[in-house]
C-alpha cells in the first residue's frame, strides 16, 4: 500500500529574495498597465507580458544553463509560480511549456530537440499545447486512436486531438500517439512525439465556449511527419513519459490557485466588518488554502529529490481543483454582487468569469474519477 506523506520542505536560502524580486516585478508591471489582477488570470493569454518575464529571470527555471535556462531546481520554480499566480499575472503564453514540456524535453527528449526548443522556451518565445485528450475516448487517455506508422526518417501521424487549448497560438504539442497495436495491455505500444504546428499535415480548428471565447481546439492530423529527433523518450514508454508529465501538471500551485484572485478580491470586497457566514467562508477556504500549499510545496521537494510523485500529485489535484471550483460559487453566496460579463465593474466581472471557468477546473489535467481511480489503486482499494 502506498504511504501519503507531505513532509514539510525547506525553501533554498535564495528563495526568498527571488520572492521578492517576483513582488517587486509585478508591482512595476501592474503600475505601468501592463495588467491589472481584477481582469486576469494566469489563462489569460498576453506574449509581451511573458516575454517580460522571461527577460526577468522568471522562465525557464529549472532548464539547465547549457540550453538558455538558469539551472535552478523545482523549489525555485515553485516559489515564482505561487508569486505570479497569487499576483493575478497573465502568463498562459508560456505556462505549459515551462511548466511541463520544458521538463519532458529536457529530461527526455533527443539533444537536437533540446537545443532547438529549450532556448526559445526560457527567452518566452516558444508555447506548447497538450496532445493527449481524444473524441469517444473520455477519460480513458489510454484509449487514444490517434497512430503513429514508421517511415524513412521518422514517423507519419494520423488522427485527431480534442480539447487542445491553445493550440492555434501554439509552436508545438507534446503528443501522446499509439505507435504499436493495442493488445489487452492497453498502456504498452505508446510514444510522445513533439508536433511542429508550422509544418503541413496538421490542421487546428477551434472550439468555441459559452460565452464565445476561443481557448480550446480540434487537431487534426493526415499523415503528419514527425522526424526521429523529435520522439521523446523511448518508441513505446509513451504513457511513462505522459504520467511522468502529468506529475508536473498535476501538483503545482495552478492546481489550487487558478481561483486565488477571486478569493483576495471577495475578501476585500466583503470588507473590515463581514458578516459571520462570509467569516465562516473566509476562514475555510484560508484554512485549505495553506494546507493545500503545504502539499503542493512537499511535492516540489519530491519532484527536487528526483522522487516520483504521481500518486501524491494526484490527490492534490483533486482536492485542489475542487478548492478551487468552490470558491467563486461560494462567494456569490455572501456578496451582494451580481456576476456579469459587461466590463463596467472589475469584481462582477471576474466574479462571472470566475464561475464561468470553474466547472472546467477538476476536469483538465485528469478527471476526479480517474484521479480517485489512481489515489484507491495507491491505497491499495482496487
Amino acid at each position: 500500500m502506498h504511504r501519503f506523506a507531505f513532509p514539510p520542505v525547506r525553501l533554498p536560502d535564495d528563495a526568498v529574495a527571488l520572492r521578492q524580486r517576483v513582488r517587486e516585478f509585478l508591482s512595476r508591471e501592474r503600475a505601468a498597465g501592463s495588467y491589472s489582477p481584477e481582469k486576469s488570470s494566469w489563462t489569460t493569454w498576453n506574449p509581451a507580458f511573458t516575454r517580460k518575464c522571461a527577460q526577468a529571470g522568471f522562465v525557464g527555471l529549472t532548464i539547465p544553463r547549457e540550453y538558455g535556462g538558469h539551472g535552478l531546481t523545482p523549489l525555485h520554480k515553485f516559489v515564482v509560480t505561487e508569486e505570479l499566480l497569487a499576483g493575478g499575472a497573465p502568463v498562459m503564453a508560456h505556462w505549459i511549456a515551462d511548466r511541463q514540456s520544458s521538463e519532458q524535453i529536457a529530461r527526455h527528449g533527443t539533444e537536437r530537440a533540446r537545443r532547438e526548443i529549450l532556448p526559445r522556451i526560457a527567452a518566452g518565445e516558444c508555447y506548447f499545447g497538450i496532445g493527449m485528450s481524444e473524441p469517444d475516448s473520455g477519460s480513458d487517455l489510454a484509449a487514444v486512436r490517434t497512430r503513429a506508422v514508421k517511415v524513412d526518417g521518422g514517423w507519419k501521424i494520423t488522427g485527431t486531438k480534442i480539447w487542445t487549448s491553445n493550440a492555434h497560438r501554439a509552436h508545438y504539442l507534446l503528443a501522446l500517439v499509439r505507435s504499436e497495436a493495442r493488445t489487452e495491455e492497453k498502456h504498452r505500444g505508446l510514444t510522445q512525439f513533439l508536433i511542429d504546428l508550422s509544418h503541413p499535415g496538421v490542421t487546428v480548428r477551434p472550439i468555441y465556449n459559452l460565452h464565445g471565447g476561443h481557448d480550446f481546439n480540434e487537431v487534426v492530423f493526415d499523415g503528419f511527419f514527425v522526424e526521429d529527433d523529435y520522439v521523446v523518450g523511448e518508441v513505446g514508454n509513451g504513457w511513462n513519459m505522459v504520467t511522468g508529465e502529468l506529475a508536473f501538471e498535476r501538483a503545482g500551485p495552478d492546481r489550487f490557485m487558478s481561483s486565488f484572485p477571486i478569493l483576495l478580491s471577495s475578501i476585500r470586497e466583503l470588507g473590515p466588518e463581514p458578516g459571520d457566514q462570509a467569516l465562516d467562508v473566509i476562514g475555510r477556504f484560508v484554512a485549505h488554502a495553506v494546507a493545500l500549499r503545504r502539499m503542493s510545496g512537499s511535492i516540489a521537494g519530491m519532484l527536487d529529490r528526483g522522487e516520483k510523485a504521481n500518486v501524491e500529485a494526484a490527490l492534490v489535484k483533486d482536492v485542489g481543483t475542487t478548492f478551487e471550483r468552490e470558491i467563486p460559487e461560494a462567494f456569490r453566496l455572501v456578496v451582494e454582487t451580481e456576476p456579469n460579463f459587461t466590463g463596467e465593474g472589475a469584481y462582477p466581472d471576474l466574479l462571472g468569469m470566475s464561475l464561468l471557468h470553474a466547472p472546467g477546473y477538476t476536469l483538465r489535467g485528469g478527471t476526479r474519477e480517474i484521479l480517485r481511480g489512481m489515489i484507491a489503486k495507491g491505497l491499495g482499494l482496487r
